[in-house]
């Protein structure tokens, strides 16, 4: 391992296990950047997926009593992403990923600019069971077609009138459970070779470290700051996405 490497890996690190720690999403965006500089694709995906598993049980604590209270809701979203994640892949020979990506980063950059521009957000309030699975399936077909499981989700839950906790309550479980699966068809896949598995043993407790200091900051968080925040957090996901698949 070189110093680049090592440098890269842990900064990378670092920034998806915060934002893990911080917003239950995101390890992606905000570290695949870092681990492309230094390994293949392939690598720095089995590497993030790992990760922000990791950071994601550690928020799963945290809200676990809300998850046990309201386990429907969190089903609505999740056991329809789980049957769309195969469609997703099964659609990667019919549709252009890329393209994909590109849809989805526009999208983001229209909800988070023109939401963070407001002064007020929207409060849906009543309940949306059919719209909860429709967000999740769409969400796991994206998973499987693009690695964007969380995109949906999250837009769908900041605007939604709930409590921080209740909101990660859906998305860390979600994104913990579908990154998962991923792990799991990356390593039948065989992407889990000698150097990547190094890399993890170094990756793996920084971003653990890393997503308690996320953990602090969203403790502190007021409901409203914490909705605003996921809306801003849409919008810098989107702007990442968009300059990567340009450039």
């Amino acid at each position: 391992m070189t110093s680049d490497q090592l440098l890269y890996l842990v900064v990378g690190s670092i920034a998806g296990g915060f934002i893990n720690g911080l917003a239950a999403f995101g390890t992606s965006l905000f570290a695949l950047g870092f681990f492309l500089t230094v390994m293949p694709a392939l690598e720095a995906v089995a590497i993030i997926v790992v990760i922000s598993v990791a950071s994601g049980l550690q928020g799963l604590w945290i809200v676990r009593r809300s998850i046990r209270n309201n386990p429907r809701r969190l089903a609505r979203f999740l056991v329809p992403a789980i049957v769309g994640i195969p469609l997703g892949i099964a659609s990667l020979k019919q549709i252009d990923a890329s393209v994909l990506k590109l849809l989805i980063a526009f999208f983001l950059i229209l909800y988070g600019g023109f939401f963070t521009l407001r002064r007020t957000l929207p409060k849906i309030n009543h309940p949306t069971p059919i719209m909860d699975c429709c967000v999740g399936f769409l969400a796991g077909i994206l998973g499987g077609a693009a690695s964007l499981s969380g995109a949906l989700p999250t837009m769908w839950c900041a605007m939604r009138a709930w409590p921080k906790v209740e909101t990660r309550a859906v998305l860390q479980p979600f994104n913990v459970t579908v990154l998962a699966l991923t792990a799991i068809m990356l390593a039948f896949n065989g992407a889990y070779q000698t150097r990547t598995l190094i890399f993890l043993a170094i990756a793996v407790p920084t971003a653990m470290i890393s997503a308690q200091v996320g953990i602090f900051v969203f403790r502190r968080l007021s409901d409203d700051t914490f909705r605003r925040l996921l809306i801003a957090i849409c919008f810098v996901s989107g702007t990442v996405l968009l300059l990567r698949e340009m450039l």
